[in-house]
């Protein structure tokens, strides 16, 4: 009988069967080592051409600001266009900017300002192409290993960070930051030959693509209106936030707590690295063991005992083992609220929803960094870890208001069946707008049911871009109800509709079952049309004289 730890593991690495995602995995990871290397070495030759403080702070800024601010933008281009090629261009983004940096240092050419547009170039790269290689988890596996997927993406940065920025350190100091330029140039090589090389069918729809502001605005639509991913959004930002201190404070802690040095950082980021990756093998067997909610709650207590801890000991050995506690909660949370993004969010719609999602806590971890910052300058650090200790319980009992659900094998995907009325006016694709009523008729014995039903269909419906829905009902006849709702165009109608899954279109089937006339309910189809006065032509003015 396998042991459980070996169980574990291969549920873990069910995904690396996949060739496609194996390939590019692995050349993500050589990728990723590449920029934690280039990010030291960034900082490095800042702090050497400038005096100013702000500015070395600027570096990482810079890199992280694009994936904060692009974030919507992008996620509607990975869900509108090929998400390889999109990838694709993004991970050409990296290596060109790299690669210009590395001849510019070649020649001597260290301007500060140019060390921040390169690593924000850098950024922009990162923000294109990381939702596009998140979004096309489902298109590359079967939903069963999406779990696991999302575990090993976690698990891979955080052990690749771990020993990342030392590395990067050592290159630096041994053969300068131009070799490690020019490594980093190289290491982007390998995720574009991985794209290059490997090709996957994605369902194509038969509806042309959507304008980008209106699939930003479908996008940020379904978020606000699917009640668990702003539950996955809230937690997972609030998680960054407090429990970001671990890393954020780490050198701090290694410097002013442990009164140690470079190797000690390095030990105490290699506890970090061990806990995530332990994590990461018994994620599987955990997530089928105990709800979604509880592995939260666990993560945020391993997170806040770690952070105390470190707040209160002086013990390199201890601090070690802390960090390796800490290091598992931040991946179980961050695999948990990863995953249920993914899950929650059908496949038109996913790559925005990761979007949105990683902007937000994006934007947490950064503003947890400044503000455990800021109160370990003006107070103490361990203060500072006390308070995001005490805050990472909060995050945990927050899970009493706005639970993780335990989304494993629901479908949400759209089933593409859609039989599109014929219209007698020559519409053209972009005619619009479309107004579309649908009258009922219900006795008033049922009147609470049919109600109870309706505001099911409200949310079916505006989730996937009716706008301006209402229900009205007849003053002179109680039986009959009017479901109203517009779409911008005739393609937004048909795209409405091929958006409907299997359970969506079962409420049909509900209100069928409760009309009191055999004919209804009836749809019917409306085009609006401008009835404004047109401007008539000015009357030239004749003189009388």
């Amino acid at each position: 009988m396998p042991s459980i730890e070996e169980t574990a593991s291969v549920v873990l690495l069910a995904p690396l069967k996949n060739s496609t995602f194996r390939s590019i995995f692995f050349a993500s990871q050589l990728s990723s080592l590449g920029w934690l290397m280039q990010t030291v070495a960034l900082s490095w030759l800042m702090a050497t051409v400038s005096t100013s403080d702000v500015m070395v702070a600027l570096v990482q800024a810079s890199s992280t600001l694009p994936a904060f601010f692009l974030a919507i933008f992008v996620g509607a281009i990975a869900d509108n266009y090929s998400r390889r090629m999109v990838m694709i261009v993004g991970r050409s983004l990296m290596m060109a900017a790299s690669a210009m940096l590395t001849i510019l240092m070649a020649f001597g050419i260290t301007d500060p300002w140019m060390i921040l547009a390169f690593s924000f170039l850098d950024g922009c790269g990162i923000a294109l192409s990381d939702p596009a290689w998140r979004a096309s988890l489902g298109d590359l596996l079967e939903r069963r290993h999406l779990p696991s997927a999302v575990t090993l993406l976690n698990v891979g940065f955080n052990t690749i960070r771990s020993v990342g920025p030392a590395l990067g350190g050592i290159i630096v100091a041994v053969f300068g930051p131009l070799v490690t330029f020019a490594l980093t140039t190289f290491g982007f090589v390998a995720p574009l030959t991985a794209l290059w090389r490997n090709k996957w069918t994605v369902k194509a729809s038969p509806l042309p693509r959507e304008a980008l502001m209106t699939a930003i605005y479908d996008g940020l639509r379904f978020t606000a209106i699917s009640s668990e991913i702003k539950a996955t959004i809230v937690r997972g930002t609030l998680f960054g936030l407090t429990g970001t201190s671990m890393l954020a404070l780490l050198p701090l802690v290694a410097r002013d707590l442990l009164k140690g040095g470079p190797i000690d950082y390095g030990i105490l980021m290699g506890g970090f690295g061990a806990g995530a990756l332990v994590a990461g093998l018994v994620n599987p067997p955990l997530r089928r063991a105990v709800t979604q909610e509880l592995l939260i709650v666990l993560a945020c207590v391993a997170c806040a005992a770690c952070a105390i801890s470190l707040a209160l000991t002086s013990s390199l050995i201890i601090a070690t083992v802390c960090l390796a506690f800490g290091g598992a909660g931040w991946v179980t949370g961050w695999s948990g609220f990863g995953v249920n993004v993914q899950l929650a969010s059908p496949r038109w719609v996913v790559g925005r929803t990761i979007s949105i999602y990683s902007a937000f806590t994006y934007g947490g971890i950064a503003g947890g960094s400044w503000l455990w910052g800021i109160i370990a300058e003006n107070h103490s650090l361990s203060l500072s870890l006390a308070c995001s200790a005490a805050s990472s319980l909060v995050v945990a009992a927050l899970g009493l208001k706005l639970p993780i659900s335990n989304r494993l094998e629901s479908e949400l995907e759209a089933s593409g069946a859609f039989d599109a009325p014929v219209p007698a006016l020559d519409l053209k694709p972009r005619s619009g707008p479309i107004l579309v009523t649908t009258e009922y008729a219900v006795a008033d014995e049922n009147a609470d049911l049919f109600l109870e039903i309706m505001r099911r269909r409200r949310l079916v419906q505006s989730r996937v871009g009716a706008r301006q829905w209402t229900l009205t009902r007849d003053v002179q006849q109680p039986s009959r109800w009017l479901e109203t709702f517009r779409t911008p165009t005739w393609t937004d109608y048909h795209r409405l509709h091929h958006r409907l899954n299997e359970a969506d279109k079962r409420l049909d089937d509900e209100l069928k079952a409760l009309s009191v006339a055999y004919d209804l309910p009836r749809t019917t189809i409306l085009v609006e049309r401008p009835t404004a006065a047109r401007k008539s032509a000015p009357v030239p003015y004749v003189s009388q004289k």
